[in-house]
């Protein structure tokens, strides 16, 4: 399996990439006209050779540096191959995978771009946003649908994506995916998918890995390959600046105020090294703004898009935005610190140089970048271009000490370890801070004395209280005393509650047998047992006189809305007796039975 050559295979398609248009590659006319809206004249090389044996239905295996255009190489015939035939229900027919948020965003507008005319739906999804309105796009139906492994996985599984019906499946910087520790994922969705369809595999180099996995994905692939691999495109003016660690951000800001720089895109090693980059770039006065993995997608999306529009003149990225950032006449990428695969330096200077344009791609290097050099140089089959009258030249030659496993002890790796650590320490620190004063509230909200209700409110809530002993219900039921002030022989005239007749009377009264209430008829359809415990009010109900049981029912009390309680009252209280309100009297309010003897009036 090789490369098809100009000339055998090639030659059905290939008619001379100077000539070529997009109307020969047997593209509809929606198609070409969307295409010429944003300003597409002439195809690319990869488009030119991968662009017709897509058309046709055949597996595609392109291989091309970044920046050529790979995406509308994919994007403008599976347009024209779904719109050909309308499906029931818009199911998912063609799903493209992507590595990052950034590309898979970029890869979405280009497909609504390029399909403007067609009747064709397109969708996004990736991680790190909320995924309801992904999912309520899902639910109205896709045609296209463009995504992320992570979030993919994530909505497959709970039901919201089904790929029975797909018809072409795109692997896009397939290496870059492999890189990315994504290679799990991959071949799990590879699970998912129907075995019959077109498979489009696109990457920008071919590492063995990566071959591996396109033996057992593509079958009889068309092979198209433009410039060899992992060489940069050459119109890049590449740059290489010896300084030293510490001066590396003076040097860079020196450099991103020349009136030559329009933007610039610098790449760092690691996400703290971005943040410290990009906040000493803003203390110099340049306009900057940091990228990388730990930052949301909202603030992602906002940085490149301030940096698009021109509000931030520095992008300080991480490896993450060297890939699918497809960034209009950006003139500059800085190299802050040199990568550890040479494939990825590649990348990074793609980022200019795009669609034939110019840029120029400037690179440091510290005495201890000097062995990713030496890879890199041997990579691109040249050196770079040093550059030595500069203000800031290197002037440390020994290298920092390495390790017991022979790496060397990056003092950049250390500060972005210490700066994870305090961040961790701090987080901790909160969240411990949180549980306590949660707990302290708790622990208030407990010892806090529940404030007494008035009795009038207790009155109104609960009725009147009943007496706990005899003397209460006879204080409660004798005359009140009247407020105006009495004569000092007026305590004779009332009578006594406490004497020994009114209490002989109470208590003959109290202990006096009273008559059974009658028992209920028996019914030969009643079925239900008779309650062994009654009620206080049942029992009261039974000991009413007949005629007042045959009164007519009364209308039910207004309900007060009040949840009522259970049988023993409030606070554990034993259940408190209801006064009787039928009309029976009990002994305190009956007349005695005995003469009561009180002092006359004369």
């Amino acid at each position: 399996m090789s490369f098809t050559p100009p000339g055998a295979e090639g030659a059905k398609f290939v008619k001379g990439t100077n000539r070529m248009t997009f109307q020969e590659l047997g593209l509809s006319k929606p198609i070409l006209k969307a295409l010429a809206e944003q300003g597409y004249e002439r195809p690319s090389p990869i488009q030119e050779k991968a662009i017709p044996p897509a058309l046709a239905g055949r597996d595609v295996l392109g291989c091309a540096q970044t920046g050529t255009g790979k995406t509308c190489a994919f994007a403008a015939p599976i347009l024209q191959r779904l719109s050909a035939r309308q499906a029931k229900g818009r199911p998912i027919r063609a799903l493209i995978l992507t590595p990052t948020r950034e590309l898979a965003l970029q890869i979405q507008e280009s497909f609504a771009a390029y399909g403007s005319r067609l009747p064709l739906r397109s969708a996004v999804i990736f991680g790190g946003v909320g995924q309801n309105p992904q999912v309520e796009q899902l639910k109205k139906g896709v045609d296209i649908l463009v995504a992320t492994p992570g979030r993919l996985e994530d909505l497959h599984g709970q039901g919201f994506i089904h790929v029975e019906n797909l018809e072409i499946f795109v692997l896009d910087e397939a290496d870059r995916m492999l890189d990315m520790g994504f290679i799990h994922d991959v071949r799990k969705i590879l699970k998912w998918l129907p075995q019959k369809k077109q498979t489009l595999f696109f990457s920008a180099t071919m590492p063995p890995e990566v071959q591996g996995l396109v033996d057992s994905l593509l079958v009889n692939p068309v092979k198209v390959a433009v410039n060899p691999v992992s060489s940069p495109v050459e119109v890049i003016d590449q740059k290489l600046y010896y300084v030293d660690r510490g001066n590396k951000t003076k040097l860079l800001a020196g450099l991103i105020l020349e009136p030559d720089v329009k933007n610039a895109l610098v790449f760092t090693r690691t996400k703290h090294g971005a943040n410290k980059v990009a906040g000493d770039l803003v203390k110099a006065g340049i306009a900057a703004a940091a990228i990388h993995g730990n930052k949301s997608q909202t603030a992602r999306q906002q940085a490149l898009a301030d940096f698009k529009s021109g509000k931030v003149t520095a992008l300080v990225a991480t490896d993450i935005a060297a890939r699918g950032l497809d960034i209009d006449e950006l003139s500059h990428v800085f190299n802050y610190n040199l990568p550890d695969v040479p494939e990825t330096y590649v990348h990074r200077i793609g980022r200019t140089g795009r669609a034939g344009r110019g840029g120029t791609a400037i690179s440091f290097c510290d005495v201890n970048e000097k062995e990713e050099l030496k890879a890199i140089q041997k990579l691109l089959g040249k050196a770079i271009p040093v550059v030595e009258d500069h203000p800031w030249p290197m002037e440390v030659f020994e290298p920092l000490p390495k390790d017991k496993k022979g790496r060397v002890v990056n003092p950049e790796d250390a500060e972005a370890r210490a700066a994870a650590k305090e961040k961790r320490r701090q987080r901790d620190a909160a969240n411990k801070a949180a549980a306590a004063e949660k707990k302290a509230q708790a622990a208030r909200k407990v010892e806090q004395p529940v404030p007494a209700q008035p009795e009038q409110k207790k009155k109104s809530r609960r009725g009147v209280r009943n007496s706990a002993t005899l003397e209460e219900a006879l204080t409660a039921t004798s005359p009140a005393r009247p407020s105006a002030p009495e004569p000092a022989f007026a305590d004779f005239r009332r009578p006594d509650p406490l004497a020994s007749d009114i209490i002989m009377d109470a208590t003959a009264r109290l202990l006096a047998p009273r008559k059974p209430a009658p028992r209920p008829e028996k019914t030969e359809n009643r079925k239900e047992k008779r309650p062994k415990q009654q009620t206080s009010q049942a029992k009261a109900a039974q000991k009413q006189p007949k005629a007042q049981k045959q009164q007519p029912p009364q209308p039910p009390a207004p309900k007060s809305g009040r949840k009522k309680h259970g049988g023993r009252g409030r606070a554990g209280r034993p259940p408190e007796i209801v006064l009787r309100s039928n009309g029976q009297k009990d002994s305190t309010e009956q007349p005695s039975l005995m003469k009561p003897y009180y002092l006359s009036d004369d």
